[in-house]
């Protein structure tokens, strides 16, 4: 049989998926992949059922239908207080992992230089090799999981195509500050870079972190590719709706790249989600309420066992310390919590270009029984110390 391809040699599958099916295996409660347990608005579920009776099961236009890219660019607008033209700046992608695979391949050649924040969501490493790139990693330090600019300036002097910027950002939570941002922004213009933009979390968010959209910054616009998705913010996962949302000459070869990426969204979904991307700012209110709950409920029973973590600025997600357990393999410390514990997590080492073996990721994204049921289970961790 003929050599496989040397690009992806080096791939495991995901270590975030093969956590769920650990956590299925051994019935542990699912805190590891981020998916709710709970139902999306019922009002986008009601909409799903006519939907199926009506006549929107072919092919949408390739780059998106007009009603859901007429939809996403007025609730940007709303939310960023900046203008986008539906017709030449959106392009409707299968989730935010094509949209981010799909800004790469159009804005990138092979041998081009992408910086990357670490920690990092597992894709973006694999995207850039996808891609032909290479990944230039920059730390986010902890507990803060601020960067130094000195060293994020060392990273563009060796002139990358683009910056990749998880905002609010998966694993750490951290909300980058206007400050933060402005750094970043000057930097991609002084070195001529483009800034892609991952913001599915966009609008969860924990008092007083605030969220400031990269493409508003001065000079910005054309410059950055928003990538993002209504997986989180509606709690859809399972459809897979993304977008992109750029400049309408990035745009226009995002398009030619994803139609023969996936050729179109589902169609049905497209039309069933609409109804998200039209709903007032009561719901994001609600949602972030929502998700301050379920982070106070989490983030104080892991306080109130003793546990070290960070505690987010946004997203749902908690890193917890496990260096007292004495383990050196973080994978084998989840799988054996996930087995004796009941409790599912994703070890931290896939997040980090450091070598960080001492943190494992929880999500909270999860109904107050699963929660609860959690940090029950949890009060038996210390059957994991060596």
């Amino acid at each position: 049989m003929p050599a496989l391809s040397d690009r992806t040699a080096n791939f495991t599958d995901s270590v975030i998926r093969r956590m769920t099916r650990i956590s299925n295996k051994y019935g542990a409660v699912n805190l590891s992949q981020g998916f709710p347990d709970f139902e999306p608005p019922e009002a986008i579920l009601n909409r799903l059922a006519e939907v199926t009776e009506e006549d929107f099961h072919q092919y949408a236009i390739t780059w998106g239908a007009q009603n859901f890219r007429e939809g996403v660019a007025r609730k940007y607008e709303h939310f960023s207080g900046q203008k986008v033209d539906p017709n030449s700046e959106v392009v409707v992608t299968c989730g935010s992992t094509e949209a981010m695979m799909a800004s790469m391949m159009s804005v990138t050649n092979p041998g081009d230089k992408v910086i990357v924040f670490s920690p990092f969501y597992e894709n973006y490493g694999a995207d850039t090799i996808l891609s032909g790139a290479t990944p230039i990693y920059v730390p986010l330090v902890p507990p803060s999981f601020c960067f130094d600019p000195e060293v994020l300036e060392d990273a563009f002097r060796q002139k990358p195509k683009a910056i990749i910027l998880c905002n609010p950002s998966n694993p750490c939570g951290k909300v980058f500050t206007y400050d933060e941002l402005k750094l970043i922004a000057d930097l991609a213009t002084k070195y001529d870079a483009f800034v892609i933009t991952d913001e599915v979390y966009e609008h969860i968010l924990y008092a007083p972190n605030r969220h400031v959209y990269m493409s508003t910054l001065p000079g910005m616009k054309d410059r950055t590719i928003v990538c993002n998705s209504l997986s989180k913010t509606y709690s859809i996962t399972g459809w897979r709706l993304g977008y992109t949302i750029a400049n309408p000459e990035v745009s226009e070869r995002i398009k030619k790249v994803h139609d023969f990426l996936t050729v179109g969204a589902a169609a049905p979904l497209q039309e069933a989600a609409v109804t998200g991307l039209n709903f007032g700012d009561d719901y994001y209110k609600e949602l972030q309420n929502h998700y301050t709950h379920m982070k106070n409920l989490f983030c104080g029973g892991l306080r109130n066992l003793g546990l070290s973590f960070n505690e987010p600025q946004g997203a749902y997600y908690v890193l917890l310390d496990i260096s007292e357990y004495g383990w050196k393999n973080d994978l084998e410390f989840c799988e054996a919590l996930a087995e004796k514990v009941g409790v599912g997590a994703v070890p931290g080492s896939s997040f980090f270009k450091e070598d960080v073996n001492h943190l494992i990721r929880f999500h909270f994204a999860k109904k107050d029984g699963t929660l609860n049921e959690a940090l029950n289970r949890l009060e038996k961790i210390s059957l994991l110390k060596k």
